[in-house]
């Protein structure tokens, strides 16, 4: 048996505006834009060199979804995103204006730093060490 995780989706508040700061401010390669309604697309981002996970884009359809824009998992840390390079990915972030809550930091899995996303989703920049 062979299963994986495909997309993970991200309630957004406007399509246009979550492409703009994914592709723009993190980077990440827009894989599909496709309109399914009047008001329906399927939207896929992901960061360069992904290989198995990307983010659905999904437009909140209603007023209870519309709520969960930005606080999806209740003030936690929601997605992961690894580099290669903090330093370098780090800073570009920082100059492009992300904001980052939570300073750089040594753990024992890695350098990491959160930052929020156009809505305030918290998520981890981390550069895991070898061993992990």
């Amino acid at each position: 048996m062979k299963q994986r995780i495909a997309h993970i989706a991200l309630v957004v508040r406007d399509y246009d505006e979550a492409i703009t700061f994914y592709t723009k401010k993190l980077d990440f390669k827009l894989i599909e834009d496709t309109w399914i309604s009047e008001d329906k697309r399927w939207v896929v981002v992901a960061p360069p060199g992904a290989q198995e996970c990307s983010l659905l884009l999904a437009k909140a359809a209603n007023e209870k979804q519309l709520e969960r824009v930005g606080n999806q998992t209740g003030g936690r840390v929601f997605l992961f995103l690894f580099t290669d390079d903090f330093r370098r990915d780090y800073e570009k972030m920082r100059r492009r204006n992300v904001k980052f809550v939570r300073p750089p930091k040594e753990e024992v899995y890695g350098t990491v730093a959160v930052f929020e996303d156009l809505y305030g989703n918290l998520w981890d920049l981390l550069e895991p060490n070898e061993n992990t």
